[in-house]
């Protein structure tokens, strides 16, 4: 029998070869937002490991949306410089689809790197004042982030613009809006986070409001040719905080602008999220998304078994899967799932000989000979 985690799949304008997609992670290395010679590395690798997709971390699109000060941005002349210097690394490694996750951290910005512990840094220790829906702090003890107004609402979304017009520039084929993990985007749609009064605050309709603008003016922003998808937090876990029925509402308003994807995850914006952490926690969250709005579906969050990411497309609980971790922990995770599943996938030449001779088949067109 075919692997169905193995078969093509197009996203808008975009069609990847696998439904395997390396998951927006992280790494807290970038100098004032710009890339490093880390993000090569990183890049490099994952870009040689067979996924359909690679999406670029959150990348933040004004300085004071960074989550730390070593988050990736896409503000300026300086950081799009970089990134194009180690995008042009990454793709002499491999020749998969790259896009990037645009995101605002919101009140989450200003915060320590993880292995510094994370805690919101003021402007003494090199942090700033975080902006929000509301002036409400992300956990106890923790100043205040200030009330956007009106001219700060219209200042990011021309941000989430020109940032994403900058990816355009660099060539990535595919954006993807950061809507999850109690960043700005989710805050608005949280009642945990939103208080307004205004447009943007009170009913679920209203608090969706300023997330589908922002979405809107990417899209207008960018060619057709570019697929532009979402990640939301499906739930916050917590009473009284976002909930599935609420996404799916949301997601049905992405699907009627032309949304490529869907890419559901959960949590976030609360402390008080109470989480039943285990393999493939939120993949109910993604089905219950697919089938109520028949989005392109990604599932995410401890994945991490080549059969049990088979199971979850063959079944139609989701039609990709994404990874983090063990894309970290094994970036040759595709190549061994290939194997694993009697399917075949492109790699570097470089790296047919490696081919195992109990794997023999999985490297397509692999032919090499010695001298």
């Amino acid at each position: 029998m075919s692997s169905s985690l193995f078969t093509p799949i197009q996203l808008g304008a975009l069609r990847l070869s696998n439904r395997i997609v390396v998951s927006p992670m992280c790494q807290y290395s970038a100098e004032q937002g710009s890339a490093s010679a880390w993000h090569a590395v990183h890049l490099g690798q994952m870009a040689q490991s067979g996924a359909g997709l690679l999406l670029l971390e959150a990348t933040a699109v004004e300085d004071i949306g960074r989550i730390t000060p070593g988050c990736l941005g896409l503000y300026s002349d300086a950081n799009e410089s970089a990134l194009a210097r180690v995008l042009d690394i990454a793709r002499k490694a491999g020749t998969l689809p790259m896009g990037v996750q645009l995101s605002h951290a919101g009140r989450k910005a200003s915060s320590a790197r993880p292995w510094d512990g994370g805690a919101l840094l003021d402007a003494a220790h090199g942090g700033w004042t975080p902006v929000a829906p509301s002036a409400l702090a992300h956990a106890d003890g923790e100043a205040a982030p200030a009330e956007l107004d009106a001219a700060g609402l219209a200042r990011i979304r021309e941000a989430f613009v020109r940032a994403a017009q900058r990816a355009v520039r660099l060539g990535l084929q595919a954006i993807e809006l950061h809507v999850a993990h109690g960043y700005l985007l989710h805050q608005f749609l949280s009642p945990l986070a939103n208080a307004r009064s205004d447009a943007y605050g009170g009913s679920a309709q209203a608090r969706m409001r300023y997330p589908l603008e922002v979405y809107d003016a990417v899209r207008q922003a960018v060619p057709d040719a570019v697929a532009v998808g979402v990640r939301v937090s499906a739930t916050d876990w917590v009473p009284g905080g976002l909930e599935i029925g609420q996404t799916v509402e949301f997601a049905h308003e992405l699907a009627r602008r032309g949304c490529a994807w869907i890419d559901v995850s959960s949590g976030g914006v609360s402390p008080r999220q109470q989480i039943p952490v285990g393999p493939g926690y939120q993949v109910h969250l993604a089905q219950a998304v697919r089938e109520a709005t028949g989005l392109p579906t990604m599932a995410v969050g401890l994945i991490t078994e080549p059969r049990q990411a088979e199971e979850i497309v063959r079944e139609g609980r989701a039609d990709m899967v994404a990874l983090a971790r063990a894309m970290l922990w094994d970036p040759r995770w595709p190549w061994h799932a290939a194997a694993a599943l009697g399917a075949s996938l492109e790699v570097p030449p470089q790296y047919w000989r490696s081919e195992p001779r109990e794997a023999r088949g999985v490297f397509a067109h692999a032919r090499v000979g010695q001298r």
